[in-house]
């Protein structure tokens, strides 16, 4: 068997695999980048506004986008690693209660 042909076949199932964990990881950083955006906002001391700004359209548009990226992320997840894909799981929504929490505390 020729070693470049092994290689090309295992590559894909290899991405097949780790698919999961960057859908996982683009949701935590979604949530990561909304909580940054109220943090943000709090520490430039912006007032609130009586319309939503562009800061409050980006915070919607990422937790939004959060949604298709965890039902993909369920609908790849291996379930045989059951505790991978529960931990993965709690992340996603820790990071998003968090960007919810944040918010809330800041009265925006």
């Amino acid at each position: 068997m020729n070693p470049q042909t092994a290689d090309s076949n295992e590559a894909p199932a290899t991405t097949r695999k780790r698919a999961p964990v960057y859908l996982a990881a683009a949701a935590i950083l979604l949530s990561a980048f909304a909580t940054a955006i109220v943090l943000g906002n709090m520490a430039a001391g912006v007032p609130r506004q009586a319309d939503e700004d562009a800061s409050a359209h980006l915070f919607q548009l990422a937790m939004a986008a959060q949604l298709p990226l965890i039902l993909l992320f369920l609908a790849t997840a291996d379930w045989r690693q059951r505790q991978r894909v529960i931990v993965l799981l709690a992340a996603q929504i820790a990071a998003a209660a968090t960007a919810f929490g944040v918010l809330a505390w800041s009265g925006y």
